[in-house]
């Protein structure tokens, strides 16, 4: 009997080891994180988004009190089999709008800019020719997303949980706040069938 639960358990955690072993993070800013939230929850392949700030230099920035310097942000937990780098950056382009240089959509500030946020060489070359891409099929506009080195990602946590899977807690007024932000109408005319909402 012993020996069976020990053997349930090391499986277990070989499996539970597997299963992380698989998974890769990558950090995207594109305005309200309520909306990256809720865009990359659908994506096939990902298996957690949480929001946050990154990219400035203030320890544990909040969103009701100081976050300057700090993009909101969301950092998206995938699966590589399932989901490839590339592919996340695809399906990123479609949801922002990369020719806005002060803010998305309805929200303006430096903390509403889009960004990519690379780990690695291997990631700031496939974001690089991602960008690339986006530059050849708009080549009067100027694409004015960055590519950043990651930096320390914070989570939205304590009485501003709230904001975590907000779309899924509050839909009514997520789906007004999204309607009135104009953030679908703008990627569609971008985008057009491409766009994913």
């Amino acid at each position: 009997m012993k020996n069976t639960l020990v053997l349930i358990i090391l499986a277990a955690s070989l499996l539970f080891y597997a299963a992380n072993a698989t998974a890769d993070k990558t950090i995207l800013a594109g305005g309200c994180f309520w909306c990256m939230e809720s865009d990359f929850e659908k994506l096939d392949g990902v298996t957690d988004v949480i929001s946050g700030f990154t990219g400035g230099i203030l320890k544990d920035p909040t969103y009701n009190g100081n976050h300057d310097g700090h993009f909101e942000a969301v950092q998206i937990t995938y699966d590589p089999s399932k989901v490839s780098y590339k592919e996340l950056l695809d399906y990123y382009w479609v949801n922002i709008d990369p020719f806005d240089a002060k803010g998305q959509f309805c929200d303006k500030g430096t903390s509403y800019l889009s960004a990519i946020f690379v780990a690695n060489d291997k990631e700031r070359d496939i974001a690089q020719q991602s960008k690339k891409d986006i530059e050849k099929q708009f080549p009067n506009n100027n694409v004015i997303t960055p590519i950043l080195n990651a930096s320390i990602f914070y989570p939205i946590k304590g009485d501003e949980s709230y904001h975590q899977d907000y779309y899924k807690n509050s839909p009514i007024r997520y789906h007004a706040y999204r309607w009135n932000c104009g953030r679908d109408q703008r990627l569609t005319d971008i985008w057009g069938d491409k766009a994913t909402h």
